[in-house]
């Protein structure tokens, strides 16, 4: 490559990878302090029907209705659906244990979520949908505290806030770190005026809003809230509502994140007029969810334009770049009780979530049949684990 086209493309693709992981929350910040758009809340009597749908979760599913019957909110207000995605481990089972205190039991043949999600779409009675997965807890003022911004007519989706548990290892933490940070965007993208997306295991919807999904969806909780924004509702997050997850592993995230990012290629195709000017949150769609697809490519560019910069930069950019990959490669090596893990660790974690960007394009050509599977993670611990209780 080139003298001046290397310098080119390995500046640019440095600059585009510091501005979608730093300078885009800095550009956050500034905007926040001169724009807010405050939502009004006050307590709401709505109807609401709560959508469950679940493949083969019989670890979960009973302290996840636990949960749901153990909601703040008037029970005569609430219809329960679990709708079965053909389960087969004693999911159903375990679900009729829980008629007499009015859940009901959809059991439908093997189809994916998002059939099970239209099927339940079609049986709600409420006005407002609470949508939520079989693996997250949820704290008992969720619902009362979603169901109570729906006061602004304005408001079309809300979303609470998941937790994640402490990890035991370095790299479940570091997993967590992460997630932190994407809390972070999306809250202040709420602030402002909308996130792009809801957290897909705690968000409610008008549901009037709601249209029924493609068969082969992937984020079902991108897609849906996406097709109120477009009718001009404001899209946000509600910190009082909570659900609570155990951390995960690495390669669970990278799956995770894969097909997250796959998702987010196929809404671009259902909704293309999220890259023009229709999109009122245009800055955040382009800086946030399609910065980290292209994150990838542009890492790729500072690699090859590192070989063409004059001598002394060559060296410096190429060493630094040997040495993070030597990192990824020794913690691979190190015990979770090396000391080293505290450097080699981060390292791995943004290179296997890098690396999962640059899969995901390559998911849209997997099956749509086995897209929904659970994300590996341990069995739920007991109620004095839930952070904030």
């Amino acid at each position: 490559m080139p003298g001046t086209l290397s310098i080119t493309a390995f500046v640019f693709g440095l600059a585009f990878a510091v501005y979608v992981v730093l300078g885009y929350p800095v550009l956050l910040v500034l905007l926040s302090r001169f724009r807010t758009a405050p939502v009004s809340t006050e307590p709401q009597s709505k109807r609401v029907t709560i959508l469950l749908p679940v493949h083969n979760g019989a670890a979960w599913i009973d302290r996840k209705l636990r949960s749901i019957l153990g909601l703040d909110y008037p029970r005569d207000l609430v219809q329960v659906l679990v709708i079965s995605d053909g389960s087969d481990d004693g999911t159903e089972e375990a679900v009729r244990r829980f008629a007499s205190q009015g859940v009901e039991l959809v059991s439908l043949p093997r189809g994916g979520k998002a059939a099970a999600l239209n099927e339940g779409l079609r049986r709600a009675t409420g006005e407002i949908l609470l949508f939520t997965d079989v693996r997250q807890e949820l704290d008992r003022a969720s619902l009362s505290a979603l169901v109570s911004c729906f006061a602004d007519p304005r408001v079309g989706v809300v979303s609470g806030e998941l937790v994640i548990r402490e990890g035991r290892t370095l790299e479940e933490a570091n997993v967590g770190i992460y997630w932190r940070y994407e809390k972070w965007i999306r809250k202040h993208q709420s602030r402002l005026d909308s996130m792009m997306g809801a957290t897909g295991c705690i968000y409610a919807m008008r549901a009037s809003l709601a249209a029924p999904l493609a068969k082969n969806t992937i984020l079902d909780d991108v897609v849906l809230p996406l097709g109120a924004f477009f009718q001009g509702y404001r899209l946000i997050v509600d910190g009082r509502a909570r659900a609570y997850d155990s951390s995960t592993s690495l390669r669970s995230e990278f799956r995770r994140k894969v097909r997250t990012l796959a998702g987010v290629y196929q809404t671009i195709g259902r909704f293309p007029q999220l890259l023009g000017p229709k999109n009122r949150m245009w800055i955040h769609f382009m800086s946030h969810k399609l910065g980290r697809l292209l994150l990838p490519w542009a890492m790729l560019f500072v690699l090859a334009g590192s070989f063409g910069l004059p001598g002394y930069w060559r060296t410096l950019a190429l060493a630094g770049q040997a040495v993070f990959c030597s990192l990824i490669l020794l913690d691979l090596a190190l015990s979770e009780t090396s000391p080293l893990k505290r450097l080699t660790s981060p390292a791995r974690t943004v290179f296997v979530l890098i690396a999962a960007s640059f899969c995901s394009v390559f998911y849209l050509l997997l099956p749509r049949q086995p897209l929904w599977q659970p994300t590996g993670s341990r069995a739920p611990p007991g109620p004095e684990a839930h952070p904030g209780h």
